[in-house]
């Protein structure tokens, strides 16, 4: 199986949608996975994810399944921390909180790195347990098991197709720890994903039924070139 986690466009919040630049993303991604193919599609509940979608769905004939628990208002909810200002925002946009994370302290506490005192009151640990139920529930419905013991999938029923995925950024960091068993600290520090971008991961059975999912591609966004539409991060950095 191929897993295609693809964040939305370039969006307004409020109202919740995509701006035209977002549509015209939307589009280009829509003629990619179109050319290469997709086999099911998914989105978050959010309108902004969902007209990301929505070319996709036009150009393959597919169907659009809805996943709530991949809205960006649940990740918000565990995530998204207080600033010196009072303000809440991202906890990995903000430098102090990612100091912590990458210091050695925190590293060394693995997939428990949630429970250091440092952390008491945020809901980080309700956050990545709820990410974990539900992600794993979702990979099991594709039919790969979860084995987090292991830090491995039992194949129950592998598959070649290509799975779509559209959703978040700040859901996006949860989610991709989750699945790749890095532990939140360490992947949203290090990894990071652009309006409309790309990121594929490979489920291949090894010959004794087990998986390890290996990320062929970070947050591509070669649709972009193709279509002659401007490549920048978030609208500031121009790649």
């Amino acid at each position: 199986m191929l897993l295609f986690y693809i964040r939305h466009g370039d969006p307004t919040y409020d109202p919740d949608a995509l701006t035209p630049l977002g549509r015209r993303q939307a589009e280009a991604m829509g003629k990619r996975l179109a050319l290469f193919g997709v086999d099911r599609i998914f989105a978050s509940t959010s309108t902004r994810a969902i007209q990301t979608a929505q070319p996709t769905a036009e150009l393959t004939k597919k169907e659009i399944q809805l996943l709530d628990f991949c809205n960006e208002m649940h990740a918000w909810r565990d995530f998204a921390i207080p600033g010196e200002d009072g303000s809440y925002t991202w906890a990995f946009a903000q430098d102090a909180m990612t100091q912590r994370f990458v210091s050695r302290e925190i590293v060394s506490l693995g997939d428990r790195w949630y429970e250091h005192p440092d952390f008491a009151g945020y809901r980080f640990k309700e956050g990545v347990e709820r990410v974990d139920r539900e992600t794993d529930a979702f990979l099991q419905s594709l039919g790969y098991a979860h084995d987090r013991a292991r830090r491995l999938y039992r194949a129950e029923s592998p598959t070649e197709e290509r799975v779509a995925l559209f959703a978040h950024q700040g859901f996006g960091m949860s989610f991709l720890s989750s699945v790749l068993d890095i532990p939140y600290p360490q992947f949203c520090t290090h990894f990071d994903m652009t309006h409309s971008g790309m990121t594929v991961i490979e489920f291949r059975t090894a010959a004794n039924g087990w998986v390890l999912p290996k990320v062929l591609m970070l947050s591509g966004d070669g649709h972009l070139y193709r279509e002659g539409l401007p490549a920048y991060y978030n609208n500031t950095i121009r790649f």
